[in-house]
């Protein structure tokens, strides 16, 4: 498979399995939350949606 058709792949893919928005900070602040975040041992897109389930469950649970 070229390179070519390996991102069409993963484009296919990631579209027919994951859902995408789009997220808007103040300026300067995606650099302190992806720093916290690797803080943390994640990716930016990993601690935004853990906090987001961790929200989501604790809201439950109330």
């Amino acid at each position: 498979m070229d390179k070519k058709e390996q991102i069409n792949y993963q484009n296919k893919y990631i579209a027919e399995k994951y859902d995408r928005f789009t997220a808007t900070f103040p300026a300067g602040k995606k650099d302190v939350y992806r720093e916290q975040a690797a803080k943390n041992g994640e990716s930016l897109n990993a601690y935004i949606n853990r906090l987001i389930e961790e929200d989501i469950l604790r809201q439950s649970e109330k």
